[in-house]
């Protein structure tokens, strides 16, 4: 049984990261999860992209640069040590004020998809954002994009709206989920997938 856990990104991995984002790059694939370290598009070099991540964490830091808190992980298989995946969340939100957006990112790389990776490293990271306090998160995805809205259904995500991001102008689709749910409902699925998470 193939097994995963999730990883902070570190210097020993810089290597399997840049390949990770090679391929997004040769797939022209969203850069979904990955945090701070989609700066090395920009320009960044790998040791800046992730200082940036470590800074991120910070709430002074984030505050500064016009963002919240947040702590990006990637998705470990454990079989043969491979980075699958990544995921990055966020917290300090204001719920009043979320509208699009939410509490998580997360992507599986274009030739490790359709295998339901998807869903073992969201429920990850819904375990992680218990762990920072939090008790419901909210995530969204285009309507339009067939596999992430059955991922967030799959993991007990409830649609509560329908709307225009009016800052891609795409149709929207916008899932609340009870973490303490989530985890009770889906803990015999996929527990039995997760191994010693999580490495520092």
């Amino acid at each position: 049984m193939e097994k995963f856990y999730l990883e902070l990104p570190s210097i020993e991995r810089k290597k399997e990261i840049i390949e990770y984002i090679d391929e997004l790059i040769e797939y022209d694939s969203d850069f979904n999860g990955l945090g701070p370290l989609y700066r090395m598009i920009e320009g960044y070099s790998f040791e800046e992209a992730l200082e940036s991540c470590k800074l991120a964490e910070n709430k002074e830091y984030a505050i500064k640069i016009g963002r919240r808190q947040s702590k990006t992980y990637l998705l470990v298989r454990k079989n043969d040590n491979r980075v699958v995946g990544a995921i990055n969340i966020r917290w300090n939100l204001r719920d009043e004020k979320l509208q699009f957006g939410g509490h998580i990112g997360y992507g599986i790389r274009p030739t490790e998809r359709k295998k339901g990776y998807s869903k073992i490293n969201l429920y990850l990271g819904i375990i992680e954002a218990k762990k920072m306090g939090l008790d419901k998160i909210m995530l969204d995805c285009e309507k339009t994009n067939i596999a992430s809205n059955k991922t967030l259904k799959a993991l007990g995500g409830k649609l509560t709206r329908t709307e225009v991001d009016p800052i891609d102008g795409i149709l929207t689709n916008i899932y609340w989920f009870n973490i303490d749910k989530t985890i009770k409902d889906y803990k015999e699925t996929y527990n039995p997938l997760i191994y010693n998470n999580i490495k520092q």
